[in-house]
């Protein structure tokens, strides 16, 4: 079994940044995704951004230039740093994991295609 962990969710005021990590451990594989997404109250899980085993990465437009995606050695945890945060990023932030990869594919993008997911972490930007 494969499972996500994040941490490092807070309420933070619009402008400001915080950081996110997902810690993955059980039986892992090789050419492992992991993607980062979000569900605010009343909508729909959405797609943030992802990494592959290969180090590509991935992002939403709506986060591009602002959000950033890295990952330790190990491969096994990932970051989501956030900056110029806006109230409207206010969202429970999960941390999805991809058993398999294919090599040298971008990470996926649509949440069905992720195998494990963790219970999140919330993220509330106030005004």
């Amino acid at each position: 079994q494969v499972q996500p962990v994040e941490s490092g969710g807070g309420l933070v005021q619009a402008g400001a940044s915080l950081r996110l990590s997902c810690v993955v451990s059980g039986n892992l594989f090789n050419n492992m995704a992991l993607g980062w997404f979000r569900q605010a109250p009343g909508k729909e899980r959405e797609f943030i951004g992802a990494i592959a085993w290969s180090g590509a990465t991935a992002y939403a437009d709506s986060v591009k230039g602002r959000f950033t995606i890295s990952r330790s050695d190990v491969k096994t945890t990932i970051h989501l740093q956030m900056s110029s945060l806006k109230p409207e990023d206010t969202a429970v932030y999960y941390c999805g994991a991809r058993a398999y990869n294919s090599a040298g594919a971008l990470p996926p993008r649509r949440e069905i295609e992720y195998d494990y997911w963790g219970q999140g972490t919330r993220v509330t930007v106030s005004s």
